[in-house]
């Protein structure tokens, strides 16, 4: 289960996200830093656990709430963290992009900055998760892979490499072909939501 049979609701986690990630909590944030020295990590069952809590296990989670992802982080601490070397929002992100993304915001702040740490067992001194973000594929709702690679080209070579930013509308708009045409010749690579582009997919432009 998501919660645990106490009622408690996603506001007061929400809330809690909120203030160690915006600096409310300075000394919580500062703490790790100054108690466990070094490298902080988790293995990836310990994320799958904490997104099991935060998201549901959705590592595409975009529910309008100002986080996204199957870790929920917010724009400003995606961005901390370099999350957007790999995508402009973390639910545009592979899991392992997203996994590789959340070891560096550990490291900087330590477990309090997912409210969910205690449900999924974070803490400051596991050992670092085993992934590959620039080979990690896409994952569906229940953050498992997607059959397919999303940033690899299917039914013949791309010309265009999709990169942190882009829509299907401004690549359509930069190489003066139609919006429609283009999904239609990459609807096997971008997938149902045309609106949902990642980086690294080979497109056919033309």
């Amino acid at each position: 289960m998501m919660f645990s049979g106490k009622g408690r609701d996603r506001g007061p986690v929400r809330a809690a996200r909120l203030a160690v990630l915006t600096g409310v909590a300075g000394a919580a944030v500062a703490l790790p830093l100054v108690t466990a020295p070094g490298a902080q990590a988790a293995s990836v069952g310990t994320w799958e656990k904490v997104a099991e809590c935060e998201s549901s296990g959705d590592w595409q989670a975009d529910t309008g709430n100002g986080y996204y992802g199957g870790l929920q982080f917010s724009e400003s601490s995606w961005k901390a963290a370099g999350g957007t070397k790999y995508a402009p929002r973390a639910d545009q992100a592979s899991k392992e992009q997203q996994i590789a993304t959340a070891e560096k915001l550990l490291d900087q702040q330590g477990p309090g900055a997912w409210a969910c740490a205690g449900e999924g067992g974070l803490t400051s001194g596991g050992a670092p998760a085993d992934v590959d973000p620039g080979g990690g594929s896409g994952t569906d709702s229940g953050g498992s892979q997607q059959s397919e690679p999303a940033h690899e080209p299917q039914g013949g070579e791309g010309d265009y490499t999709v990169k942190p930013g882009d829509t299907l509308a401004s690549i359509a708009t930069a190489h003066d072909v139609g919006l429609k045409q283009l999904y239609e010749d990459n609807k096997s690579v971008v997938g149902g939501d045309e609106d949902l582009i990642l980086p690294g997919q080979e497109l056919r432009v033309g």
